[in-house]
């Protein structure tokens, strides 16, 4: 399961920051209202990636992982790096099967560590987020834990996941994508919608047909990132910064903002060696610099 999605923008004088794209990948269903959605849409998506048909006969010989609470706190979030041809892309796995990945205090904390290493190691230029509980990306919040939680909690806990997940809220983000009519829609009645569903309200970018591995949305994902790879980091941390400054503005401001942003590529060795390969006809070698 993953989807794809960039990553938390800052104001338009941090162009400094990684120039890191953040892709996720949910299969199956698609839980809308203040659960899935929130937490897909809100990585600013990219492509998001459902695959369908996980059942039984679709899965095949793959393993049933049992809900069990015996899951490791520590292994509730798996950090890998990928190798060879796929250098460069990292693939955050949650777990937390017995939750349906649900987001606790404590996997909350986990991701914003990770994402805060991964946005300053200018090797890292994709990050896919992946469930690795099959059949399930993400439940939305821990109901379980926030009705233990003491109201004082609440407000934090709900302020560290927006910084982490960049502005979660389906109120505000829903209506943005696909419009105020149907986003009341939607979160008045708590609608579940399915893969094909969501790509025809424009919530998603791909639907798939589940495969025997059951990660066919992941490698839809991988594939996504490997086309990121070979371009310039630095057109794509700006261009990035230009759509989701702009998304937020009238047209001439958010002209004003591609273009103050184009000026930040004007004296890159990047733009240079990128007017060279394609004089040379060969493809470019870019160094983010």
């Amino acid at each position: 399961m993953a989807a794809a999605a960039a990553a938390t923008a800052g104001p338009l004088g941090a162009l400094q920051a990684g120039g890191t794209r953040l892709v996720a990948a949910c299969c199956t269903r698609l839980g809308l209202g203040l659960g899935l959605p929130g937490f897909a849409t809100s990585l600013r998506v990219g492509p998001v990636i459902c695959a369908r048909g996980w059942t039984r006969a679709a899965v095949g010989a793959a393993p049933r992982r049992g809900y069990s609470s015996e899951v490791k706190a520590e292994d509730e979030l798996r950090l890998r790096y990928l190798e060879e041809e796929n250098r460069g892309i990292v693939v955050l796995g949650i777990n937390r099967a017995y939750a349906k990945n649900a987001l606790s205090k404590n996997l909350v904390k986990m991701l914003s560590k990770a994402v805060d290493a991964l946005k300053s190691d200018k090797k890292v230029r994709t990050i896919i987020i992946r469930s690795e509980v099959p059949g399930i990306f993400c439940a939305g919040a821990d109901l379980k834990e926030r009705v233990k939680m003491h109201s004082s909690e609440v407000g934090p806990f709900v302020s560290k996941a927006r910084a982490v997940i960049n502005e979660i809220g389906g109120t505000q983000r829903l209506p943005r994508a696909i419009g105020m009519s149907l986003a009341k829609e939607l979160i008045f009645s708590a609608r579940v919608l399915d893969g094909h569903e969501a790509k025809a309200i424009g919530l998603i970018s791909h639907v798939l047909e589940q495969n025997q591995e059951g990660d066919a949305a992941y490698k839809k994902a991988l594939d996504l990132a490997q086309e990121f790879l070979p371009q310039g980091p630095v057109a794509m941390r700006v261009a990035k910064l230009a759509i989701n400054q702009g998304m937020e503005v009238d047209l001439v401001t958010g002209l004003a903002i591609e273009e103050a942003c184009y000026a930040q590529t004007i004296p890159t060795k990047d733009r240079l060696e990128g007017l060279l390969a394609f004089k040379e006809k060969r493809p470019p070698r870019y160094k983010g610099e």
